[in-house]
């Protein structure tokens, strides 16, 4: 092979990789973009737009020897602005472009120990010059399949751990999971600036001069890239505990909420049954008011005792103390918000239902109602309540007039909450019902349609041990 062979065989194995690359990239950030039901046609668009931003900008870069380094800024960059298009969190797609470069540059790195030694091996035999830019052009394209096939394990071995669960970083959380990234992209660089220096006419090879490094740096690059694992394990786990916690919170919070409400109703009930008893004066004074003749006292009388009474009174029955409560006070919040409030809720009649876990369920579910009607300007604005027991399952549906857009997280299939930083418990009220239908063997299925959201939650009947 002559030398010009040589360059053409080079020349198209760098535009075939970088149209590999690039592929990779698409294939790197598709599992990470939100909308798993919307149409084929958008999927794809966002796919390609992916892939165009690293190819476009890596022609450009060989038709005009842009630094490398410019150019993989300048992809991160166009990326993390094309966030919004590819429904991703900013921080995070900022963080999977610094991931990709980075894997890309210990992967190179290692695999220049692997292209050195095959350099060599087949420098001995070389028998002409033409064989020699035969076997370079071999060892080339040898080199560059492998290292994309180690390319592809390392990330693929990525987006296993990224996908366990969803990540939307903030600038904290994201400097913290850039550290080891960026430091890995700089160690690569500059290794790579050493390994061939050119001084007074003298070429002077870093792994001739020091072999051990041959070893070294495939080790050090291997470090790196476990300490990103590693990374990202440890700050999946944080995230974890810190969920935990607030749940943990949260569920103790309404439980705590609806004891004491509990308390109340059993004031309640004790007043009812106090008046029972006091019924017998009541009667006796009425009866001395009619023989006196004071009729206008007898009326006056009687609404003083009807107004007592209704202090004790629940305008919604559900055959339950804890769902009384818990319907009779949003039934309540509604009405001072002008928001029609409407329930045809019973509570089951079987005990192999626990009442403080649908008490959970309920109230998560009315006060995501309510704060959505609230934001209603425009229209009817109303609450609808249902729960009905069929056979061995027990049903609670709500629908609520709704304004505005909802996305869902492909991971969890739950709406991603839109309210600000400062209400940072909102978005794990559905899944506490997520997580208290689970008991039941159950499954929560959310609906939009036009103007109205809709919960359904299905519970199946536990067995008593």
């Amino acid at each position: 092979m002559s030398e010009a062979g040589f360059i053409l065989v080079v020349d198209i194995a760098v535009r075939v990789e970088i149209f590999l690359y690039a592929v990779c990239m698409a294939a790197f950030f598709y599992p990470f973009m939100a909308g798993k039901k919307e149409q084929r046609k958008s999927r794809i668009k966002k796919v390609l737009m992916v892939f165009l931003i690293y190819t476009v900008m890596y022609f450009v870069n060989m038709a005009s020897s842009v630094y490398g380094w410019l150019c993989m800024i300048i992809v991160i960059i166009l990326l993390a602005a094309a966030s919004k298009f590819l429904d991703m969190n900013r921080e995070f797609t900022f963080f999977l472009g610094v991931l990709f470069f980075c894997i890309k540059n210990l992967n190179a790195l290692i695999m220049r120990s692997i292209s050195y030694f095959l350099d060599k091996y087949l420098e001995h035999k070389a028998v002409s010059v033409e064989n020699v830019f035969r076997n370079a052009a071999w060892n080339y394209v040898f080199v560059v399949v492998l290292q994309l096939i180690l390319f592809s394990i390392m990330l693929y071995a990525v987006v296993g751990l990224l996908k366990k669960k969803t990540m939307k970083l903030h600038i904290k959380e994201l400097c913290y999971l850039l550290l080891i990234p960026i430091t890995g992209i700089l160690f690569v660089n500059i290794i790579f600036n050493i390994l061939l220096i050119v001084n007074e006419n003298m070429i002077i090879q870093l792994y001739e001069q020091f072999p051990v490094f041959l070893g070294i740096v495939p080790v050090v690059a291997t470090l790196f890239y476990a300490g990103i694992l590693i990374t990202i394990v440890s700050y999946q786990k944080m995230i974890g505990l810190q969920e935990e916690k607030e749940k943990y919170f949260v569920e103790q919070q309404q439980v705590h909420a609806i004891q004491e409400r509990m308390e109340e109703v059993e004031q309640f009930y004790h007043g009812i049954r106090q008046m029972k008893h006091e019924m017998k004066n009541h009667m006796t004074n009425i009866k001395g008011l009619v023989r006196n003749g004071s009729y206008g006292d007898i009326e006056q009388y009687i609404d003083q005792m009807d107004e007592s009474m209704n202090v004790f009174e629940l305008t919604i029955k559900t055959g339950n103390t804890v769902t009384d409560v818990i319907v009779n006070d949003k039934q309540k919040a509604a009405e001072k918000q002008g928001i029609q409030f409407q329930s045809e809720f019973s509570y089951p009649k079987s005990d192999g239902y626990n009442a403080y876990d649908i008490g959970v369920i309920m109230n998560n579910l009315l006060q995501n109602a309510l704060e959505a009607c609230v934001k209603v300007t425009e229209g009817k604005r109303y609450i609808y309540l249902s729960g009905r027991q069929k056979k061995k399952f027990y049903v609670i549906n709500i629908k609520n007039s709704f304004e505005g857009e909802v996305t869902f997280d492909t991971k969890t299939n739950l709406p991603l909450s839109t309210k600000g930083k400062d209400i940072a418990l909102h978005g794990i009220g559905l899944s506490n019902v997520k997580r208290e239908a689970d008991k039941y063997m159950g499954d929560v299925d959310i609906r939009v349609k036009k103007n109205e959201f809709s919960v359904t939650v299905l519970l199946q009947e536990r067995k008593k041990i």
